[in-house]
């Protein structure tokens, strides 16, 4: 239709505002005519834009409006407004129930959602140049693609303040965080700690209790946290006390300064004490006397960046500064160091092929669009349930119109009953938050907590209620206060066919949320369950990880064969370290066929006789290490994946130089997962060694109780060293935890999927009453000319199949995108599980038509001539 040429209404309206009301009628014609005259000789846009111009003309003083103020009190209303609204609800109990129980429940996931993200954003904040400290990280090429290494050699640090100092306030080499005996007089004890240069407390600040943090400039003092000081030494100054690390004589230290524990949000959060780094240096022979220092990465450097300097450019400046030191063989890696910024740390710690792509960050936004979503469906309740009960509220409305009442006025009705509604809602989600959040922390592995005392915090709820209270109330505070009052008061009112619409979209909007975080729930779930189905190349059950000593290691036949004569284990064997995890790799290596220009990084794990028989590995090619073979000394055995990325046909027998020491291949194993089960098997060598090993690897006999072996290992290992605390760790516990992060979410999205379908029953349940209610008649009608329970059953549902069909439509293409984003983090997946998705739709379906049901069962079975009479 032809829009029809006059003068621009809103113009009009927006005249009107501040017009004086003597001058409306006067000015406003005068204005049409205006229009008519320019629309004679200029286009409709130039006659448009003279009518503004003559409206904004008149925003001077002499035709403004003026305000005149009664100074009276408004509580009384807004008194009256609440207390209405309280009466309301106190009169439609089910509807305040549903709105209420709703919103609760979406509140409570935001604030328990609320409290994770902000635990996960508060790393490392509590240091005082926290956006100025970095850690120094490089890319290496091996294997034909880049990876990112956090260890790097100890000379670095001294490199980096000579000649890159311009850029730095300080650089500081450490070890990395392990756990160290510390022994005084009367503890022993496995702590975890550091050994670091004496700037280390320039960089990190420490909130010291007795001593100072800047006493590592002498080497025999150490810093311990209160917790450690207070385990060793009790409630005492323990300054001056003398404790040694690792029964070393030569690294006995006396305490100088004791510091406030960590916070658990930090990667220093188990930092149980600090020593010199020259002191471990002068102490350890291996670290003096390498041959090339900068080969070996096992050290860490932080840095300060200095005031004038950024993380990009003082990256840029250190990128070759390992390569031009390094031999010919390592400079085939290409390492290119840069600078991760402390800020990055815990969010951002995740590298593709030298990138920066993600980490934890991926889970504060998954966990965020969660919470918004739940308190999304439950605002969306509330709404759906204002408007469906407006033909109801229609004479109410009309009434307060006809006897003076503004629009604004029911609007702040309105809004006062929704404000009111997410009061209540926020004190019973409080509630629950309170009883759920130890339940939470234990899932999460958090110790996050309601901030009682935190004005900020109670500032922000109120903010966060006044908030969802307008949110959830603006749809019906509009949509009501519109009705027209003659209308209402005769009673002839009725919410036109198109009035459902907006109720319909909404509730096709949380079916679809409901799907997506069902069809996410399933994969997160699936996808753990397929890593851990993965065949990990050895038995894990009853299989026991024991740090060595040199004693056990002196007296190592004695002590397995008494654990063996008594029943307690079926083998053991020494080895470099647990069998989860891989501490040493080489690049020293050639065999027939290689490139002598590609680099490459093999894993180096190293054991005694028997190591493969008490892992329990499948040999798929030769033999294993035996000690009826003398030249085994030089023998190596490959897994799998070795021998197909060396290409190797026929592996037995061929000579694998290492360190230009050539070694003979003896045997093939199955490929043993001893990184994350989510990424391919490293290529990895099996050394024999005769030397002794950081841990005692035992099989548990399964005629024995887990309880009575311990106990008798324990008594072994204590007959033979009674110096060091009897410490443990069971194989299958340590490769569980390697699924905790995906096992958390996964347990996290169940839980928050659940709530937000049980906010979306709420929601159908209200509306399948409200309907039931309003198509009285027409089912005692229809009852009356025969419809069966069946039919009348098949009439109240056909609307709530419709929009879930719809929303399925709508939710798996989105599901796919977002699930398929998420399995790319990982290079071992499952197949896109497309079952999920349809079994998400149906179950939702089947949810929903049970939700509806049962009022629309109860209106069907009620008899004819009840309904009709009431009508």
């Amino acid at each position: 239709m032809k829009q029809q040429d006059t003068i621009p209404k809103a113009a009009l309206r927006f005249l009107r505002l501040f017009l004086r009301h003597d001058l409306v009628d006067e000015v406003t014609g005068d204005l049409e005519e205006m229009y008519s005259f320019t629309r004679l000789t200029r286009s409709k846009y130039i006659a448009r834009l003279v009518i503004w111009l003559e409206v904004l003309h008149y925003i001077r003083p002499f035709a403004i409006r003026k305000q005149t103020v009664t100074p009276i009190s408004t509580w009384p209303m807004y008194k009256s407004y609440f207390k209405t609204a309280f009466r309301n609800m106190v009169r439609n109990k089910l509807h305040a129930f549903i709105n209420i129980t709703g919103l609760s429940v979406g509140m409570a996931v935001t604030i328990v959602i609320a409290l994770w993200i902000a635990d996960e954003l508060s790393y490392e904040k509590h240091f005082d140049k926290y956006s100025r400290i970095g850690r120094v990280l490089q890319n290496v090429t091996n294997n034909g693609e880049v990876q990112t290494w956090w260890t790097l050699p100890w000379p670095l640090a001294e490199e980096l303040r000579k000649n890159y100092g311009s850029d730095f306030s300080n650089v500081v080499l450490t070890t990395g965080l392990q756990p160290h005996l510390l022994t005084t007089e009367d503890n022993k004890l496995n702590k975890t700690g550091l050994f670091a240069e004496q700037d280390f407390t320039k960089i990190f600040s420490l909130e010291m209790v007795y001593g100072s943090s800047h006493t590592l400039k002498d080497p025999s003092s150490i810093l311990l946290s209160e917790r450690t000081a207070k385990a060793y030494f009790g409630d005492k100054n323990p300054l001056g006390e003398i404790i040694t690390i690792d029964r070393d004589k030569r690294l006995v230290v006396k305490v100088a300064g004791v510091y406030k524990d960590m916070p658990s949000t930090s990667e220093f959060s188990n930092l149980e004490f600090i020593a010199s780094w020259d002191l471990l240096f002068n102490a350890t022979d291996w670290i003096k006397s390498m041959s090339d220092p900068w080969r070996p990465n096992a050290f860490v450097v932080y840095t300060l960046l200095a005031e004038h300097a950024s993380f990009e450019g003082a990256s840029e400046k250190i990128r070759d500064a390992k390569l031009k030191k390094v031999n010919e063989a390592l400079a085939k890696k290409k390492p290119a160091l840069f600078i991760h910024p402390m800020q990055d740390w815990h969010l951002h710690s995740k590298f593709k092929n030298g990138v920066k792509e993600g980490g934890r960050i991926e889970y504060v936004w998954l966990f965020g669009i969660i919470g918004g979503f739940v308190l999304l469906m439950a605002c969306i309740n509330f709404m759906n349930l204002s408007t469906a009960r407006s033909e109801k509220r229609a004479k109410e409305v009309g009434i307060r119109k006809a006897i003076g009442s503004l629009r604004s006025q029911l609007i702040y009705q309105f809004f006062s009953e929704s404000i009111l509604t997410a009061f209540f809602s926020l004190l019973l989600a409080i509630g629950v938050v309170y009883i759920v959040l130890p339940y939470f922390n234990t899932i999460a592995d958090k110790n996050v907590s309601l901030q009682w005392t935190n004005i900020t915090w109670w500032f922000t709820a109120i903010l966060f209620c006044l908030g969802i209270g307008i949110i959830a109330g603006s749809y019906p505070a509009l949509y009501l206060s519109s009705i027209q009052s003659s209308k209402a008061i005769k009673g002839g009112y009725k919410a036109g066919r198109n009035a459902a619409i907006p109720r319909k979209i909404l509730v096709t909007i949380q079916f679809a949320v409901s799907i997506v975080l069902i069809i996410g729930t399933v994969v997160v779930y699936l996808q753990v369950q397929h890593a851990k189905n993965r065949p990990i190349g050895y038995d894990t059950n009853g299989l026991v990880a024991i740090p060595m000593a040199s004693e056990l290691h002196t007296h190592f036949d004695a002590v397995k064969n008494e654990l063996e004569a008594n029943g307690t284990i079926l083998a053991m064997a020494e080895a470099m370290s647990p069998t989860t995890q891989q501490w040493s790799s080489t690049s020293q290596l050639d065999w027939n066929g290689k490139d002598p220009d590609l680099s490459v990084d093999f894993g180096v794990i190293s054991g005694s006789y028997d190591y493969g028989k008490t892992i329990g590995w499948e040999i798929v090619m030769g033999r294993d290490f035996s000690r009826e073979y003398i030249s085994d000394s030089t023998a190596i055995i490959l897994n799998e994946a070795a021998v197909q990325y060396m290409g190797l046909k026929n592996p037995i027998g061929e000579t694998v130089r290492s360190s230009n020491a050539p070694y003979t291949v003896v045997g093939v194993v199955k490929d043993i997962i001893t990184s994350s089960p989510y990424t391919p098997v490293t290529p990895t060598l099996y050394y024999l060694s005769t030397w002794q090993e950081n841990f005692l690897v035992a099989r548990i006999s399964p005629t024995i109780s887990t309880a009575e072996a311990l106990a008798n290992i324990e008594a072994v290992y204590s007959k033979y060293n009674n110096e060091v605390p009897f410490t443990y760790e069971f194989t299958d516990e340590s490769y569980a935890r390697k699924f905790g992060d995906e096992e958390r979410v996964g347990t996290l999205s169940t839980i928050f999927s659940t709530l937000a379908i049980f906010i979306s029953c709420l929601g159908i349940l209200g509306l399948s009453s409200f309907m039931a209610e309003q198509r009285m008649k027409e089912i005692g009608v229809r009852k009356v000319m025969g419809a069966s329970v069946l039919d009348l059953w098949k009439l109240m549902s056909r609307d709530f199949v419709l929009l879930v069909t719809i929303a399925s439509i709508m939710a798996i293409p989105i599901a796919y995108i977002a699930v398929s984003s998420w399995l790319e983090n990982y290079r071992y997946h499952l197949a896109m599980p497309w079952w999920a998705f349809i079994a998400a739709a149906l179950g939702t379906l089947l949810i929903t038509l049970l939700t509806v049901s049962w009022h629309t069962i109860t209106a069907a079975s009620i008899n004819p001539v009840k309904s009709l009479r009431a009508e």
